[in-house]
């Protein structure tokens, strides 16, 4: 099977009212032209986001154009604040939000793809998540139990793939993207670069080709470096050089 498909052609996978894992954090290892194409399907709506993060502050990038079009009826994530309209409508009641700790929201990610039956962790004793989720004890301690997550699709980033689906991460590309393959029924993964089979040693693979059921070319790493740096400058942060 030929894994490879444009932008337009893996999007028009997606359906309204999908759950969908996105990798990344604050747009760096986020497959930025995956996602600017599902913004472009405004009628792919209803659409519950799994993800550590919500978009880049101070600019419209990322996921943050699906909040502005309202797409997503659900967020599942750590953090919202980055983004002003995600929280304008946490506030206003127009969107449904899971809060989750980061660490354990990976972990369920995990549990989802390595079939477990939950996350049982000491994180969020004590706290607003305690009210959510159901408090146990073990030897003394105690612990709250999450469920674990999957998702109908995950849209993850790598740096190289080859024509087999075996995907190189690099540095912060990583993210969870191994789990969130493992997590998701099916997995579009977006890369710098698309390699001969053989090109990428055996031991650099961060996601097996099995896992993989579609690859598109984004960006070229000089196009990627050149982005973020203009995203960064553009919003007074500093330029990056990156080897």
């Amino acid at each position: 099977m030929n894994k490879i498909k444009t932008v337009s052609e893996a999007i028009e996978l997606i359906k309204p009212d999908s759950s969908i894992m996105i990798s990344g954090f604050l747009g760096v290892g986020s497959p930025i032209r995956l996602i600017e194409k599902l913004a472009e399907n405004k009628d792919i709506n209803d659409l519950t986001l799994i993800m550590s993060v919500a978009s880049y502050p101070g600019k419209v990038h990322d996921v943050e154009e699906l909040f502005l079009n309202k797409q997503v009826k659900k967020y599942i994530g750590a953090h919202v604040g980055t983004s002003k309209e995600l929280s304008r409508q946490y506030l206003n009641n127009e969107v449904e939000i899971e809060f989750c700790p980061m660490g354990t929201l990976a972990e369920r990610i995990h549990a989802g793809g390595a079939g477990l039956g939950a996350v049982v962790t000491p994180v969020g004793v004590g706290t607003q998540q305690q009210e959510d989720h159901e408090l146990m004890e073990i030897d003394g301690k105690e612990y709250l139990v999450y469920k674990p997550l999957k998702a109908d699709y995950a849209l993850i980033r790598g740096f190289k793939a080859d024509k087999e689906g075996n995907i190189l991460a690099r540095g912060t590309s990583k993210s969870a993207i191994l789990q969130m393959a493992l997590a998701a029924n099916t997995v579009i993964a977006e890369v710098n670069e698309i390699v001969e089979v053989g090109d990428i040693e055996p031991d650099y693979v961060e996601v097996p080709g099995p896992l993989v059921d579609y690859i598109v070319q984004g960006d070229t790493f000089e196009e990627a470096h050149a982005y973020f740096n203009e995203l960064w400058s553009s919003t007074n942060q500093l330029k990056v050089e990156v080897d």
